[in-house]
């Protein structure tokens, strides 16, 4: 097969990958697992850069295209309309050649069984290219932000001094950050051992950001549990939920691991981690980097709002409650996000948060903490259900003690707990409000 053939392939299954995510709502996780199987192992860094960028920039994208359309595409017809994104992408943000974009497309298109379209392919990506790059429509805020309008709103709302920062490290790509296991090497040693370039970051004692992302499986020590890939801000959780002791500790929602596995590396020799995930599809992660790791955790399928259904009686000294969010913080990361992601749905997601909170609080020892987390940049996820929490609870107060003085700059204080921005010291955005149970008797007021 021909390089021009090839390339086409690898289009058109990027066009089916965007497709599958802005038509039928399929994560990029999924669609891109799903194309992955469908071409060879080499082509998939190329197919990556394809969709995560297509999705990264997609409102941008999708308003400077209505100017390209003489009419909208049948529905039938859409994933025509992601192939276009595609290519657009590849003229704006690759150093593809401009004539190869627009051959490679049109060729695709044939490969997607679309013949009939690659006049039209070859015409609009033609006209993009000598009339509207960089085009967008002034009136047309979706565009001009890259962001979705309910979202612009509840950012200008939340951080009225910070949204237009947020929604610029929303676009940036996020940096492979590590956790360095200190029971196997300490963080300098790492990266002079393994000839590493990287940036460590004061205050995260594990992190290192590294100056060039690299496979996973290519990192040293990986597979012998010496380092784990995760985002500096999300290495706070363990450390100070276990940082100063701990026996008896959860891990509720805790796929796919990552906090898991930093808890494990870090709480006391005598300590016990339990893990409960609803999705066993998803534990299995977490049985995997509890063996990589090296130390045993009680592995339970369980829905954390129900203890019911799966406590034993035991009370827990510590319990990491990881909720399950708008990832409104991890965009950068997830660009499928701002696509997937409803205005409506934050109210559903921060009644079960709160669900979650409640149920987890009665396992919670008198003198316990629970450390409250989202990867959320949402007010109506954070605070407010925290807030809502703590006046419902007379036996809870909020710790505001920090892990250590040095995050002070890095964490804002809000009305009840702190706010990581995405982007600060090239991080992610996370939330993070630590509850300590009272040694007397639960007194619950409903609202």
């Amino acid at each position: 097969m021909d390089k021009n053939k090839v390339g086409a392939h690898i289009r058109a299954e990027a066009a089916k990958t965007v497709h599958a995510v802005i038509s039928n709502g399929r994560s990029l996780d999924a669609a891109l697992s799903r194309a992955e199987k469908q071409s060879k192992a080499a082509d998939h860094s190329l197919l990556r850069l394809l969709c995560y960028g297509t999705l990264r920039y997609y409102f941008r994208l999708r308003g400077q295209l209505k100017f390209l359309l003489m009419r909208p595409l049948k529905a039938k017809d859409r994933v025509i309309e992601s192939l276009l994104l595609v290519g657009m992408f590849q003229i704006t943000d690759t150093r593809v050649p401009n004539h190869a974009a627009v051959s490679s497309a049109v060729e695709a298109a044939r490969i997607l069984g679309r013949p009939q379209h690659t006049k039209l392919i070859n015409g609009v990506l033609r006209n993009f290219i000598r009339h509207c790059i960089g085009e967008k429509d002034p009136e047309d805020q979706e565009s001009q932000l890259n962001h979705p309008q309910w979202l612009i709103k509840r950012l200008r709302k939340d951080w009225p001094d910070d949204w237009l920062e947020i929604i610029e490290a929303n676009d940036n790509r996020g940096p492979m950050w590590l956790r360095i296991n200190f029971n196997k090497v300490l963080t300098a040693e790492y990266l002079s051992l393994n000839a590493l370039e990287g940036r460590l970051l004061c205050g995260f004692d594990h992190a290192i950001r590294l100056e060039k992302p690299m496979p996973v499986d290519a990192l040293p020590g990986f597979l012998e549990g010496y380092v784990s890939v995760q985002d500096a801000a999300a290495q706070l959780s363990a450390p100070w939920l276990v940082g100063d002791g701990g026996k008896l500790i959860l891990d509720a929602c805790a796929a796919p691991g990552g906090k898991t596995g930093h808890l494990l590396e870090i709480m006391g020799p005598d300590a016990a981690l339990t893990a409960i995930d609803s999705d066993p599809n998803r534990l299995v992660k977490v049985e995997e980097t509890a063996a990589r790791v090296g130390r045993d955790a009680t592995i339970i399928v369980a829905d954390s709002a129900r203890p019911s259904e799966w406590w034993d009686g035991q009370y827990f000294d510590r319990i990491l409650l990881d909720a399950p969010c708008s990832a409104t913080g991890v965009i950068r990361r997830h660009p499928d996000i701002k696509i997937l992601r409803r205005n409506d749905d934050i109210e559903v997601l921060a009644a079960n948060q709160l669900r979650m909170l409640m149920g987890l609080w009665a396992t919670l020892k008198p003198g316990g903490r629970l450390l409250y987390v989202t990867c959320s940049v949402l007010s109506e996820e954070n605070e407010e259900v925290v807030q809502i929490f703590l006046d419902r609870h007379d036996d809870a107060k909020e710790n505001r003690l920090l892990p250590n003085n040095n995050i002070r700059a890095l964490m804002r204080k809000r009305q009840v707990g702190y706010q990581i921005l995405p982007g600060t010291e090239d991080v992610d955005g996370f939330y993070y409000a630590c509850l300590e149970k009272l040694c007397s008797k639960t007194n619950e007021r409903h609202a």
